[in-house]
């Protein structure tokens, strides 16, 4: 939302990959359901569990009568507290007509309040205590947040939740902000390393709301009104898909009843629901977009698993072994014994109903086949032959050792705690987390890589000066 402010959190959900919780989502069960009453037997049963174990979880999570979540996480020695708002709506939750408006709907909460009437009287407020805030949407969470030093708490959650309950939604702002939108968009398709990313989704998943741009295209955005606006937000905005979290230099008991105050007037509508996505492919697929670059950037790889899938950790000790530091394998081949990128990266993503691993890079436009050559032939020996222990237990440990780093902030831990709560209904603490990677064996690792590396799950898109006529020379080079 605001690109003049550091973006810790939202930067995770607006690059083109949706990553955290160290490369995977939480799983969303599929048969939870809220009445208007209460809560389900399975949050219920939850809850349970959280409660007796409460002295050894770092965290709180509890519920007011309106249904809104409430996760307080405190720091000890922290000198910073972040309140971060999540809900349970993004682009995978439009349709076609209004692809784009969660993001849109996210601008217009910084155009004023009955309090705060105006944006420079909304940026000012935590602007004058040295804050950070912004606002995110993806294509399955919006949020919004601030940081602040421990001693402006109150300011803190005062702007948020009067931000997020109170805002106006004004006609002539929307119009304003439509100006602005369109050069975002104009700046992401001038940005061949972000927008190859949502090249690759288009071509996973084509013309449905997974395939579709998070932030629309400019038709649409052209088309909002008061009357869109409103109506997405009184029916995608509910107590029941939103989490309140606050984490950092905080007091459980009193944070909660902070929260409560402010947040007890919050309207009661229903969950909104999503189409799942069915993937279908039988051959490899191919994307080009023709563009004048100084490079030709790519996205390769293949479909895997969703949330639900225990794989997912396997799959995310897969990704570092790839392509996930500069001792990994294409970071190795395809940089350092061949100098054909400067950039090479592979990742595992997980959505609630999709995940795939690819790998991306940028390279010379003459090295494009060389390039998927050697990427393909990493695929392929990990197919035919298990990995040592010891490339296993590097992979466990860096991939253990990134998540301890990142969560010594109190932004990092809000969204490491709230993002899980928000898709799954359930929390896993790090500890929780890394059990699980430790079970993964080197025979995990090799029965994933024959499931996954086949040609009728490998996709490459491409931006860069290609031509259609290239699509079928660059097919032929998509087998394992």
């Amino acid at each position: 939302m605001n690109p003049y402010k550091k973006t810790t959190i939202a930067s995770r959900y607006e690059m083109p990959y949706e990553r955290f919780c160290f490369g995977f989502q939480p799983r969303r069960s599929k048969n939870f359901e809220l009445d208007a009453k209460g809560i389900g037997e399975r949050f219920l049963q939850s809850r349970r569990q959280n409660q007796n174990n409460k002295s050894l979880r770092p965290f709180h999570i509890s519920r007011l009568d309106n249904g809104l979540r409430i996760i307080t996480i405190p720091m000890e020695n922290a000198n910073s507290i972040t309140v971060l708002i999540l809900i349970g709506t993004g682009s995978k939750y439009e349709t076609k007509d209004i692809n784009g408006i969660s993001h849109f709907l996210e601008h217009m909460f910084f155009k004023g309040t009955k309090k705060r009437p105006n944006t420079l009287k909304i940026s000012e407020t935590l602007d004058s205590v040295g804050g950070e805030y912004n606002a995110f949407t993806s294509k399955e969470v919006t949020g919004f947040w601030a940081k602040v030093d421990k001693k402006h708490s109150d300011v803190a959650l005062d702007w948020i939740s009067d931000i997020f309950l109170n805002s106006k939604f004004d006609e002539k702002e929307m119009e304003r902000e439509k100006g602005v939108i369109i050069e975002e968009v104009n700046m992401y398709l001038d940005t061949p390393m972000a927008y190859i990313g949502e090249l690759w989704e288009k071509l996973l998943y084509g013309d449905t709301p997974a395939g579709w741009r998070v932030i629309g295209e400019k038709e649409n955005i052209l088309s909002f009104n008061r009357k869109k606006v409103l109506d997405y937000y009184q029916s995608h905005y509910s107590p029941f898909n939103t989490i309140v979290c606050v984490a950092g230099a905080i007091t459980q008991d009193k944070i909660e009843e902070k929260i409560k105050g402010y947040f007890k007037d919050i309207k009661k509508n229903r969950e909104p629901q999503k189409i799942k996505v069915k993937e279908n492919q039988s051959e490899p697929e191919i994307l080009l977009h023709n563009k004048k670059t100084d490079q030709t950037h790519f996205c390769l790889g293949v479909r895997a698993y969703d949330l639900f899938d225990k794989r997912k950790y396997a799959l995310a000790l897969l990704s570092v072994i790839l392509g996930g530091n500069m001792s990994s394998r294409l970071f190795i081949k395809v940089r350092e014994r061949n100098g054909l990128a400067y950039s090479i990266h592979t990742s595992a993503d997980n959505a609630t109903d999709t995940g795939y691993l690819v790998t991306q890079a940028g390279i010379d436009h003459k090295n494009l086949e060389k390039s998927i050559k050697l990427i393909l032939q990493e695929y392929k020996n990990l197919k035919d032959k298990k990995i040592t222990e010891k490339e296993l237990q590097k992979a466990k440990d860096y991939l253990k050792g990134i998540t301890s780093l990142s969560l010594d902030s109190s932004d990092s831990q809000a969204s490491f705690y709230a993002i899980q709560e928000l898709l799954e209904k359930d929390i896993l603490t790090p500890e929780e987390k890394f059990k699980k990677i430790d079970k993964v064996s080197a025979d995990d690792i090799n029965k994933i890589a024959k499931d996954i590396f086949l040609p009728e799950k490998l996709n490459l898109a491409v931006i860069g000066p290609v031509d259609q006529s290239d699509s079928e020379k660059l097919k032929q080079l998509l087998r394992l």
